[in-house]
């Protein structure tokens, strides 16, 4: 059973003792990602998720990487479309240390301009990895097509030139206005007292009030008109994402879009997997994926193969469609 608590500052902290563990994992979630950005700040959330790891008042770049790797365990963060999270697994006797660590770098980051022209120069190379990996490249390029101008259509690392033009002052600022109490959720599980837990948190952000309010950006996305966008490249296959709009995290229907998923194409048993690959042999990689937004979602189906199976494969997705549309209609038809 879970138990949960808001501090002062409005800061919601979530806990689920297991008490046969030993270890303690801990997320700090902060409402903020891609979604939240615009044309000319698109990269700003995940510029900074690199940057709170380089240097507070208290610890440089290097002793913060020599702490986190001395307690053991493991620690990281990944920003994604709504969310960006800081994230660690240690030994329960070492809670107080890392809760320490992590507050030390949301309380006193600096944001120091030469760390900043190094981390960029990071994330072009980041950037650059994604470029040279078509399977992750071309589910950007997915996104852009089916979301649009909207903001769910944004890349997490942002272009190459938004992040080569930001600023010491952008970044910080995004900063003030996002990683505000109020948007910040602390979740954790393993051999943990909550009450104990909270007094940890509230002795790190005790200082920390509650952000100006600020206006929302996040708006419903429209639906867009089916289209076809091709991407060439000097490459040995085609990789092809096909999909459509989905369901909303908190939508009751989702779980029988997840149910369909795990039969299209959500592991090795599924109907794509079965024929694209065990049957016919067209390719390796062939897999059907969910995401699902706070207002929206996406089902998308990707395959890698060569160029002279192209037409086939579109045949099998096709006939699959059909018939998982056809097993809906059965199951509607039943429950009448």
């Amino acid at each position: 059973m879970y138990q949960k608590s808001v501090l002062e500052n409005g800061i919601r902290i979530v806990t689920e003792r297991v008490p046969s563990s030993r270890l303690v994992s801990f997320g700090i979630w902060i409402e903020v990602g891609s979604r939240d950005e615009d044309v000319d700040d698109n990269g700003s959330a995940h510029f900074l998720e690199h940057m709170l790891f380089k240097g507070t008042k208290e610890r440089s770049a290097q002793q913060i990487a020599i702490e986190l790797d001395g307690l053991g365990g493991m620690s990281n963060a990944f920003t994604s479309t709504e969310a960006t999270c800081f994230y660690a697994t240690v030994l329960d006797n070492h809670l107080p240390h890392i809760v320490s660590l992590f507050g030390d770098i949301f309380r006193n980051s600096l944001f120091d301009a030469a760390e900043i022209e190094r981390e960029r120069h990071v994330i072009l190379q980041e950037i650059h990895m994604v470029e040279d990996t078509p399977e992750d490249q071309i589910h950007d390029h997915f996104a852009s097509l089916l979301w649009g101008d909207h903001p769910l259509g944004n890349t997490v690392l942002g272009s190459m030139e938004n992040v080569a033009n930001m600023s010491r002052e952008g970044l910080v600022d995004f900063f003030q206005h996002h990683y505000v109490p109020e948007k910040m959720l602390v979740a954790a599980a393993g051999n943990i007292d909550h009450d104990a837990f909270c007094a940890l948190w509230q002795k790190e952000f005790a200082g920390r009030q509650s952000g100006m309010p600020t206006e929302t950006r996040r708006v419903m996305p429209v639906h867009r008109q089916p289209s076809i966008r091709f991407f060439t490249k000097p490459l040995e296959q085609v990789h092809m994402v096909l999909g459509t709009y989905g369901l909303a995290v908190n939508v009751a229907e989702r779980y029988s879009l997840h149910l369909l998923n795990i039969l299209l194409g959500g592991n090795m048993s599924s109907r794509l997997f079965q024929e694209i690959r065990e049957k016919r042999g067209l390719s390796y990689s062939v897999y059907s994926g969910l995401s699902s937004f706070y207002d929206a979602g996406q089902l998308t189906i990707y395959i890698g193969l060569g160029k002279e199976s192209v037409n086939e494969a579109l045949q099998v997705v096709h006939h699959e469609l059909e018939h998982a549309l056809l097993d809906r209609q059965k199951i509607a038809r039943n429950n009448v």
